[in-house]
């Protein structure tokens, strides 16, 4: 199959933009709990009816700051409530939030805030106002944690005001700005839509409707809403009315997921990944590893089953008394469903959590396409594909392998840029869709790599930094799919023979002699740690391995025009790639 098309759902609204959910929510059911926000007593409580009070207060503050419509706004902040309350509190000012990951470095700041135009800048901490200190801003740098000194400048200002702004918003006005890694290094602004966002959350709440609708659910947001992925679960929450809670500490996030008790979840394959990996250890610890062991491997073939016999029925009732039910109860023991995007979550522990009780359908997208393009859902799921078009979405293969997408959830075009002609946007991943029209992402034709935890890496901007040492020959960075990013790194052979002599050792010394050098390793350490400091800590290297020869033309590693053969490269040296993610 080359192509397939899923009708959309919902139908688009011709008038209006996301302010007008609050104010919806807020007339029919005022008293519904919207979210439940992180306190030192637990949980609190916040309506419908209170949040809208504090949008629109918020939105006040914003006009008498002097917030004009179409101005932008940049956020730069961990998840947290407060930050979903500005989101709205913008919007609802008729104005442009342009999220900034809380990790950037002030290079990356510069760029965002220079290249989007903001006005002003909600900031968290002192570290973040420290960066964007100096810039020229006209409105300000506001601190999220102070919302009480912006809403006061809004006492005299009319709440009609505020209303009139939000009524002249139009679905096909834009929503945010949000920035992502761009083949040349520079981060690009994707200009996403009022009416992106309707066609993704109205769409994907109703495929999911198990997940978004019904008595009393819930579900904890702890991706950054600088992501478009978070982003669409703060919307999506506010229109199915989900309540929604926040926290930004995904190390910890285990213990907030135990007390908020969501019903689902919507995360990266990293999370997923550390809950397993902490049970096990947990279990070898207690001298249990072979009965976890035993019970992983029930729950696959339990999951994999269409019709599980006997015996393997009641071997998963056993381990569902032993194992599954804890595993259960660190989600909150309420959680049936989860959704997972960013990258893969790997057969292997999709058909785990289905085999324990915790459907995870994956699916996939860009920040283009305004988070999910594709989806595995309730009444259509294959596990190890990516699913179906969201309703509304067509997706094609091209003669190349590429994966086109075209529908409502696509982007208008990146910012600063003419909107792209061609009615299809390529995405830069292969793939291939079968006969039931489900996808499978096979590959990626642009050199973006993108973390289990979901975030995307433009390889060339710490590559060129690191290859600016002198002792560096060639760099190349790898994590696609993986916790953290690394690297591979070459000496350059010239002046390593200068190195030597400065640094003492045997002229007659390779590279491959001095890999495990203490003097060597430092000084390629102070190569990465320049690198690092041009990005954020999620795209930062962690490991790096030094390997015996440079990278050649002859040796099938570079191109006649000197560019790395990443997959060449990947093949070739896949040993030197494990062990820069085993034990240290």
């Amino acid at each position: 199959m080359r192509e397939v098309a899923v009708a959309p759902l919902v139908a688009a609204p011709e008038t209006g933009g996301l302010a007008d959910l609050v104010y919806a929510n807020a007339e029919q059911a005022p008293d519904h709990i919207a979210f439940r926000r992180k306190s030192t007593d637990g949980w609190s409580p916040v309506t419908t009816r209170e949040f809208r009070d504090q949008v629109q207060r918020l939105a006040r503050g914003l006009v008498a700051a002097g917030v004009q419509p179409g101005e932008r706004v940049a956020v730069l902040s961990a998840t947290r409530y407060e930050w979903t309350l500005f989101d709205f509190a913008i919007w609802a000012a008729a104005a442009v939030p342009v999220p900034i990951y809380p990790t950037s470095s002030r290079e990356q700041i510069e760029w965002i805030i220079a290249d989007s135009g903001a006005t002003a800048v909600v900031v968290e901490t002192d570290e973040h106002a420290a960066k964007v200190a100096g810039l020229p801003l006209l409105r300000g740098v506001w601190r999220i944690d102070a919302v009480e000194d912006l809403v006061a400048l809004g006492d005299d200002v009319p709440v009609t005001d505020v209303d009139e702004r939000r009524r002249a918003v139009s679905p096909k006005d834009v929503a945010t700005i949000i920035y992502t890694s761009g083949t040349t290094g520079r981060p690009k602004g994707c200009v996403l839509t009022h009416a992106n966002f309707f066609a993704e959350a109205d769409n994907v709440a109703e495929v999911l409707s198990p997940l978004f609708k019904g008595k009393d659910v819930s579900t904890l947001v702890f991706l950054p809403l600088a992501h478009v992925f978070g982003r669409m679960v703060q919307v999506g929450a506010v229109l199915a009315r989900v309540t929604l809670g926040h926290t930004a500490d995904v190390k910890n996030v285990v213990n907030d997921l135990a007390t908020f008790r969501p019903t689902f979840v919507l995360s990266v394959p990293y999370v997923f990944e550390k809950i397993y990996n902490s049970a096990r250890q947990r279990a070898e610890t207690a001298g249990k590893a072979r009965i976890f062991d035993a019970a992983t491997e029930t729950a696959i073939k339990y999951s994999e089953a269409d019709k599980p016999g006997l015996a393997l029925r009641i071997r998963h009732a056993v381990f569902d008394r032993l194992v599954y039910r804890r595993l259960r109860a660190v989600l909150g023991g309420q959680c049936r469903y989860a959704i997972s995007g960013g990258a893969a979550l790997g057969h292997r522990l999709t058909h785990f959590y289905r085999g324990i009780g915790l459907t995870v359908f994956e699916g996939y997208g860009l920040t283009e396409t305004t988070a999910a393009a594709t989806v595995n859902a309730p009444n259509a799921a294959k596990p190890g594909t990516v699913g179906r078009p969201v309703p509304g979405t067509a997706v094609r293969i091209s003669d190349e392998g590429e994966v086109l997408i075209k529908g409502g959830v696509v982007f208008s075009g990146y910012w600063g840029s003419a909107p792209a002609a061609d009615e299809w946007f390529a995405t830069g991943d292969l793939g291939s869709l079968d006969e039931d029209g489900f996808l499978s992402i096979t590959g990626r034709k642009k050199e973006i790599l993108v973390t289990s935890g979901g975030k995307n890496v433009a390889p060339a901007v710490i590559e060129d930094r690191i290859t600016a040492h002198p002792l560096v020959g060639q760099a190349v960075v790898v994590g696609d799919g993986r916790k953290f990013v690394a690297a591979l790194i070459t000496i350059d052979q010239e002046h390593l023979a200068h190195w030597k002599k400065s640094n003492g050792k045997p002229d007659e010394a390779s590279a491959a002699d001095l890999s495990d050098d203490e003097d060597l390793l430092a000084e390629i350490q102070r190569a990465v740690d320049a690198g690092n400091a041009a990005v954020s800590a999620a795209e930062a290297v962690r490991r790096f391995r030094v390997l015996p020869d440079e990278f050649s033309i002859g040796g099938g590693h570079l191109t006649p025009s000197l560019k790395l053969r990443r997959s060449q490269i990947m093949k070739d040296f896949a040993d030197e790639v494990e062990a820069l993610y085993g034990p240290r």
